[in-house]
């Protein structure tokens, strides 16, 4: 079906980063992939060429127009690429962190930080999961105590995504360790603040060229103008930009599994098993019938929640339906192109087995599924 949300500057928009992905990430995606870290230069490109800062006020940089079908262009292309781990970092800096820059800083923090992260030469990641904590983040450890003009932070932050490559760093803490949610505040950590140190670039199952880390805070002494909003609504804060967070990580699911469907069908089309073509077989056909239905029932759907973020409309709970129905989406429709594929699906220099050990963790990191069933569960139940 023809999709109905995109206008004609979004599929110039599509034509130009498609054109960027072939200057920019496909020269270098294996190496990136070797050394487990794109090159920085990768954030620089794309802000020069206007695909970082989009949606962020013209005086800094950026191109003065809000509107996620931009962001959601870029997570497919880097999926249709077949370059989604080199990508992540960049979804996370744009779609992800951007957003408490544009709404919880003050004019002064707007002016320090804005140029430098829509030009890319300031990388950005968010530090919320906790060795001990995992999806309780009203649980977490990592203080943050008043001291004077400063905070002083202590604690430590595992799997944060751009966790070498990032200059500024959007740490949930707690400025109240008596108090679970209401005690928990925002700061930004900068790169070479005293006591603030990095830990090895975590070796993951996938997403190899996307930057893994562990953080350490051993007394950071972090000045209050670092502060993003108000002292203690660090959980409300977090939770108002979950939806969009969700529903990043629901567009690009859903564009992998449209991605691993391509990448089957081409294969079953090309190849011969017991003097037929594979696409002759019926449940080579069966089979990518039910996942073609499912990738358009999914596209219906995500494009409505599109439009209804742009539209402030979007629900906690709806992103949670995206989220977790998109990444399960994912997941069979990688495992089904690894089946059809046989052997050769299980090769690493094959798209999609890179894009199946790329999937596993879409089930898990921006909370868990489980802990989308139980969002939606306790929404639809009233408990």
């Amino acid at each position: 079906m023809k999709r109905a949300i995109f206008e004609e500057e979004h599929d110039l928009f599509r034509d130009s980063f498609r054109q960027f992905l072939g200057k920019h990430v496909a020269p270098n995606y294996e190496r990136w992939e070797r050394d487990g870290i794109v090159d920085r230069e990768l954030f620089t490109a794309a802000g020069e060429a206007g695909f970082i800062g989009f949606g962020a006020p013209e005086e800094f940089g950026g191109g003065g127009v809000r509107d996620f079908r931009y962001n959601t262009v870029v997570a497919e292309e880097i999926q249709y690429a077949d370059a989604g781990a080199a990508g992540l970092g960049l979804t996370l800096h744009t779609d992800i962190c951007l957003p408490y820059f544009l709404d919880l800083t003050n004019d002064e923090q707007k002016a320090r930080w804005l140029p430098g992260i829509i030009s890319g030469e300031l990388i950005t990641a968010v530090a919320m999961t906790e060795p001990g904590a995992g999806s309780d983040l009203a649980g977490m450890k990592t203080t943050a105590i008043s001291d004077g003009d400063h905070y002083v932070v202590n604690g430590a932050k595992t799997f944060i995504t751009n966790g070498i490559n990032s200059d500024l760093v959007i740490l949930a803490c707690k400025t109240d360790p008596t108090q679970r949610h209401k005690g928990m505040s925002l700061l930004i950590i900068e790169r070479g603040m005293e006591g603030f140190e990095r830990g090895r670039n975590l070796d993951k199952l996938g997403n190899h060229s996307q930057d893994t880390a562990e953080m350490f805070f051993n007394d950071v002494h972090v000045p209050v103008e670092n502060r993003l909003g108000d002292e203690g609504m660090g959980f409300a804060y977090l939770v108002g930009n979950l939806a969009q967070e969700r529903l990043s990580i629901a567009v690009t699911g859903l564009a992998a599994a449209r991605r691993a469907l391509e990448l089957s069908v081409a294969y079953v089309t090309d190849r011969e098993a017991f003097g037929n073509e594979l696409a002759r077989f019926q449940n080579t056909q069966f089979r990518l019938a039910e996942l073609a239905t499912e990738v358009e029932v999914g596209t219906a759907f995500i494009d409505r929640a599109i439009t209804a973020l742009n539209d402030g409309e979007f629900t906690v709970e709806e992103a949670a339906m995206a989220k977790m129905w998109c990444t399960e989406l994912q997941g069979r429709a990688v495992d089904l192109g690894v089946q059809l594929h046989g052997g050769y699906g299980y090769m690493t220099e094959y798209a999609i087995a890179r894009a199946y050990a790329d999937a596993r963790v879409t089930r898990i990191y921006g909370g868990t599924n489980e802990i989308m069933r139980q969002i939606v569960g306790r929404k639809l139940l009233g408990v």
